[in-house]
């Protein structure tokens, strides 16, 4: 259940399981450095991402600060997208990875256009 000070139980189990796994395949990865920074580099995204979803929910509507904070998201979003797109991809034969990088293609466009080019019709 959220307080007034915007803490949640069930936003720090979530985080402390991520850290908890984050770790654990470090510890486990025989010191394969792509995959610690793969894994590092992910987490610090995500962290972000959350940092800044919450910034943007704070900020006052229509203020440049949520412009700003809302380029800053779209960009986080999509090089957590590159990432992940580009670990399944390789694991893929061609014909199936060439679909991952087209839905994750997809997906940042997507969000691109969502967030930035598409305009709000009053009626």
């Amino acid at each position: 259940m959220e307080q007034d000070n915007g803490f949640s139980w069930l936003s720090s189990l979530g985080f402390g399981m991520l850290t908890f796994n984050s770790a654990r395949v470090v510890y486990n990865s025989n010191q394969d450095i792509g995959s610690i920074s793969f894994v590092l580099i992910s987490y610090l995204d995500l962290l972000l991402l959350f940092w800044f979803l919450r910034l943007f929910e704070k900020a006052a509507p229509n203020s440049p600060n949520r412009e700003r904070i809302k380029v800053v998201v779209w960009l986080l979003s999509t090089l957590l997208t590159v990432m992940f797109s580009w670990k399944v991809a390789a694991m893929m034969p061609l014909f199936v990875g060439s679909l991952v990088w087209l839905i994750g293609s997809a997906s940042s466009l997507g969000g691109l256009y969502a967030l930035f080019l598409h305009q709000k019709i009053d009626y």
